[in-house]
């Protein structure tokens, strides 16, 4: 995706989930534990292709519900969102199947629902789409669909064993008010009030790792809020222009193209030097901030600056 390419979302909060890798990534951990613990894939998610799917989904969902999420698996954003569908999936283990399919690679399945734009999410039931979710909801939403969806169907369900009902949160620490104060303020687009809660936060805890995210990710909306993408797609036909390149890094960032961000900024350490290789070097440690240490895009990229840098 290109600057000319981004569309800035009406919530500036949306624009950058402040806190949708790191749920992301633990959602991965539970994942991969779980995988340890059996040995494999857990049971409630399946991965479906043109071969399987008349037993994966059609013969499966005439006694049970059928999930069938349809994604691009390369794609960044449409990971985080499958991650966030493996959370639900795990906590709901025996109420529902999650069945992945890769459009790219099984479009047959793509063309028989004619799915216009993915990721979408479709329940299956008695070898029928009866409810959709098109493009990418947040969890809340899917949990209340999740709640319509299975209060529509209770009669024809089973009932329910001992897991945690549809509904069920997992029970979590207070959020602090600060943070509320925070995530109220940017999504009523006032940048100042959100900075002012971040940095009281930080005053009573120094290492509180949500607002120090928190204000990395308003740096990167306060950078791009006055540019114009097609002017930045422009200056990027110039090779020296080296600020055109953070600002175009930023953009891609917002995009959640993290990887893309990263490889970009590397990629100017390597090929300049002086005051324009430390600016791409500082703005790619300033990105860092932005995401958890321990985010895999993060530890790979470091050690690619490292390998740039010497």
């Amino acid at each position: 995706m290109s600057p000319a390419d981004f569309t800035r979302p009406g919530s500036l909060y949306g624009a950058v989930d402040l806190g949708a890798r790191k749920q992301a990534l633990e959602a991965q951990a539970r994942r991969e534990a779980v995988a340890q613990e059996t040995g494999g894939a857990p049971a409630q998610v399946v991965d479906v292709d043109d071969a399987n799917f008349a037993t994966e989904v059609v013969e499966r969902s005439m006694n049970s519900l059928v999930l069938l999420e349809l994604t691009v698996t390369r794609a960044e954003q449409a990971r985080q969102y499958s991650l966030l569908l493996e959370k639900l999936a795990a906590e709901n283990a025996g109420r529902w199947t999650l069945a992945r399919v890769d459009v790219e690679v099984s479009r047959q399945i793509a063309q028989a629902l004619r799915v216009q734009n993915v990721p979408a999410l479709y329940a299956i039931f008695q070898g029928q789409p009866v409810a959709v979710v098109p493009g990418i909801a947040t969890e809340e939403q899917l949990r209340d669909w999740l709640v319509q969806l299975m209060e529509a169907l209770a009669q024809y369900l089973p009932p329910p064993g001992e897991e945690e009902g549809i509904g069920a949160r997992p029970e979590e620490a207070p959020v602090d008010p600060d943070i509320l104060d925070a995530e109220r303020a940017i999504d009523a687009g006032d940048l100042d009030g959100a900075t002012a809660a971040y940095e009281r936060l930080l005053a009573r805890s120094p290492n509180n790792e949500d607002a120090k995210l928190g204000l990395a990710g308003l740096g990167l909306i306060r950078r791009t809020q006055s540019v114009d993408p097609a002017e930045l797609e422009r200056r990027l036909g110039d090779p020296a222009d080296v600020e055109a390149q953070l600002l175009a890094a930023d953009f891609e960032m917002l995009s959640g193209e993290v990887d893309a961000a990263f490889d970009r900024l590397v990629g100017v350490v390597r090929r300049t030097a002086g005051d324009g290789r430390d600016r791409a070097r500082v703005h790619l440690l300033g990105l860092f901030d932005t995401l958890p240490a321990d985010d895999p895009s993060v530890v790979k990229a470091r050690r690619s600056l490292a390998s740039a840098l010497f």
